[in-house]
């Protein structure tokens, strides 16, 4: 499998936005995959529940991820099937068929499922029975999570806006609207909303802070800086998901940097030049961050200084990486999970879970780990010694 970086082209009209959506390949698309080397697994991932949920993300490029909440586990496909599971048992508790082209979601909080679609909505279930609350239009296709904070739901369009609506009945209460780049990844980080603020990382490099129940921008920061004379060098998209841990936020983009900024100000803190699009994490002491090549990189959080790089994974189509116990967990093309040492970055483990790959970030809660995979399958690990 070779990687393909998917963009958008501005100057062709689409329904809600002014984009088309188009590929072309990476320069190092002619780099294969590393080949998996065997290993001795010092742990086992044991297997507490495994089952098919829909069709997965069809072949497609969005953002369809699992959302744990509670009791309930719920996953969403291309096809447009929002299924609920229980977390301990992988047991169907409701499902609903919407018809829609889902594109993001689901995103799950004050009780809703949230879901995106490719043709410009945003659809609310009841997490309790899976019925539909509401549903209403947004300027363009949806492929960040929305999300939903102190009665508002954040959602972030293709086209550069991010909206608020009420979580109540869908109307929307606020926009705010940024001009997108002529060339972009096709790609939408998905907003950090804690505690009355909205942290939305766009196209252009920027980081800006909203107010959830107004809209009103505190700040804007630089993440990535455009360089070169070619539109293609000059992308520094922010696809990777802001993180807020505790007054600081870790964000990275495309072509730029990695950063922690202070969410009070806007203040950058140290940064780390790395090009990545698929995602970081935080745990107490580190941050770990897939790069676009696939390698994975443990930094300090404190100063960003490296402590270790693994690159034998280079080039399979990582996922963000998910902090897990002592682990930081990984999905590739080919559908493994691989566990990697915190302390020193060896693989510890691997298992594989959907044959049609991994593109969705894993979910640690507490002691155990859920994976989505690209073809509708949902597990449940936990460590097994």
């Amino acid at each position: 499998m070779r990687r393909v970086l998917l963009l958008f082209l501005l100057g062709v009209l689409l329904p809600g936005c002014s984009t088309v959506s188009g590929y072309i390949e990476g320069e190092d698309n002619a780099k294969p995959p590393a080949k998996l080397e065997k290993i001795a697994n010092e742990t086992t991932l044991k297997k507490l529940w495994s089952t098919r949920a829909g069709s997965g993300d069809n072949r497609q490029f969005v953002k369809l991820v699992p959302a744990v909440e509670g009791p309930y586990v719920v996953v969403a496909d291309r096809k447009g099937r929002v299924t609920a599971l229980s977390a301990e048992s992988g047991k169907e508790l409701w499902e609903t068929k919407t018809g829609k082209p889902l594109s993001a979601g689901p995103g799950v909080g004050e009780e809703l499922v949230l879901v995106g679609t490719s043709e410009a909505e945003i659809i609310a279930l009841s997490l309790l029975d899976g019925s539909v609350v509401w549903e209403t239009r947004v300027t363009s296709e949806v492929l960040a999570v929305p999300q939903v904070d102190l009665g508002v739901v954040v959602v972030q369009t293709v086209d550069g806006d991010v909206a608020g609506l009420s979580a109540a009945d869908g109307h929307q209460l606020w926009i705010y609207d940024r001009s997108v780049p002529t060339l972009t990844l096709r790609g939408t980080s998905t907003p950090a909303v804690d505690h009355g603020i909205v942290l939305a990382g766009f196209a252009n490099g920027k980081l800006a802070a909203i107010s959830v129940d107004k809209g009103f921008v505190a700040w804007e920061t630089s993440v990535g800086i455009p360089k070169g004379r070619s539109e293609l060098d000059r992308m520094v998209d922010i696809d990777a998901d802001p993180i807020i841990v505790g007054t600081a936020v870790y964000v990275a983009s495309y072509q730029g940097r990695v950063a922690v900024i202070d969410i009070q100000n806007g203040n950058l803190g140290w940064t780390r030049d790395m090009s990545s699009f698929a995602g970081l994490g935080v745990d107490f002491a580190q941050v770990y961050v897939t790069d676009q090549d696939s390698n994975v990189w443990a930094l300090t959080r404190d100063s960003g200084d490296v402590v270790w790089k693994q690159d034998k994974l280079f080039n399979r189509a990582l996922t963000a990486p998910e902090p897990y116990n002592n682990y930081v967990a990984v999905g590739d093309f080919e559908g493994y999970l691989h566990l990697l040492s915190r302390y020193d970055g060896h693989i510890a483990a691997r298992v594989r879970v959907d044959s049609d790959g991994i593109s969705a970030r894993p979910v640690a809660v507490g002691d155990v780990l859920y994976v989505y995979g690209n073809g509708g399958t949902i597990a449940a690990y936990t460590l097994g010694g």
